[in-house]
């Protein structure tokens, strides 16, 4: 199903999407999906399927442990897509979800992938003293004028943007401090509102340095081959279609802002025309009519938005038949 040319593009949610009871539905239908996460499990030493279906809360929601449960119900999700015949023109990911568009587009193999994001999780957690770091989401402000309040706001301490999400939703993260002043800064300035987010470290942006290196370490031996289609990075909006690019931009994915607008703008500008959210929650989809009203997207994470988006994709289908 991909058209002539680029026409089926999909998005891989990142972390902030799980939820206990993800992927219980598209396990119990497909006998792929419960060997991925009879993999998963064997390599992560738990049981993923009952920590993802049954929880507890606390237990999914560590870091370490959300990560390889977003990226496997994901993958899965991919999966099914894939029995039923719809493969994807172009693949992008926010943040974490950058390698389960890695992991589809056969460019990581899912094995490594899940050690991968578990060290990642850990690095990252590890990087900051709990409680010392924050996030916030920044509403109603343009990018510039968030980076101003960033900026007036360090004081010697670190606040970055994060994640530009659509044109005004713009996620920032550094020193507790720091941040709560960035956003009082703000709100003083026009924010419709901010959030302080309820994360367990302050993600993109320098404090994770020392989490990057720790990757660089652990990505060193791991295989990698060129993506059978190309990848939008979150750091650039580039297309990574080589192996050589692979690894040197999932490094500096974990300092750097994840350019979301851009990446889902890069997309459209090469031809994508239905966007499908592939894994857990619906934030992409959410996210893709800020960015561009003109933009279709579904959300496959159950059979029944599975079906919702076999039944759009055909309606594409004929439309483009008919022209």
């Amino acid at each position: 199903m991909k058209g002539d040319g680029p026409r089926v593009a999909f998005l891989f949610p990142g972390q902030g999407s799980q939820a206990v009871g993800m992927g219980r539905a598209l396990y119990e239908a497909s006998a792929a999906v419960r060997a991925l996460y009879a993999e998963a499990s064997d390599l992560l030493g738990l049981d993923l399927a009952a920590l993802s279906f049954e929880g507890p809360d606390e237990a999914l929601e560590l870091t370490a442990n959300t990560q390889p449960a977003v990226l496997t119900a994901s993958v899965a999700a991919a999966t099914v897509l894939a029995e039923r015949g719809v493969e994807p023109a172009l693949v992008a990911g926010h943040s974490l979800g950058e390698y389960s568009a890695l992991v589809v587009a056969g460019a990581l193999a899912f094995g490594d992938a899940v050690r991968l994001v578990r060290r990642r999780g850990e690095f990252m957690q590890e990087a900051v003293p709990a409680g010392q770091g924050a996030m916030a989401a920044v509403l109603g402000l343009e990018l510039p004028a968030v980076e101003a309040c960033c900026r007036e706001a360090a004081q010697g301490e670190v606040v970055e943007v994060a994640n530009i999400n659509s044109p005004v939703q713009v996620v920032i993260a550094g020193h507790r401090p720091a941040v709560e002043r960035a956003v009082r800064l703000a709100g003083q300035r026009g924010g419709r509102r901010s959030l302080m987010l309820p994360v367990s470290a302050p993600f993109h942006c320098q404090l994770m340095a020392a989490a990057a290196e720790r990757l660089a370490l652990e990505l060193a031996p791991v295989p990698v081959v060129a993506p059978r289609v190309p990848v939008v990075r979150n750091v650039d909006a580039g297309l990574t279609t080589s192996a050589e690019e692979v690894k040197p931009f999932l490094i500096r994915q974990v300092t750097a802002p994840v350019r979301w607008t851009d990446s889902i703008q890069r997309m459209a500008t090469l031809g994508a025309i239905t966007f499908l959210e592939v894994g857990p929650g619906r934030v992409l989809t959410g996210l893709l009519k800020r960015i561009d009203g003109d933009l279709a997207g579904h959300a496959v994470e159950d059979p029944e938005g599975l079906a919702r988006a076999l039944a759009a994709l055909s309606l594409v289908g004929s439309s483009n038949a008919s022209e």
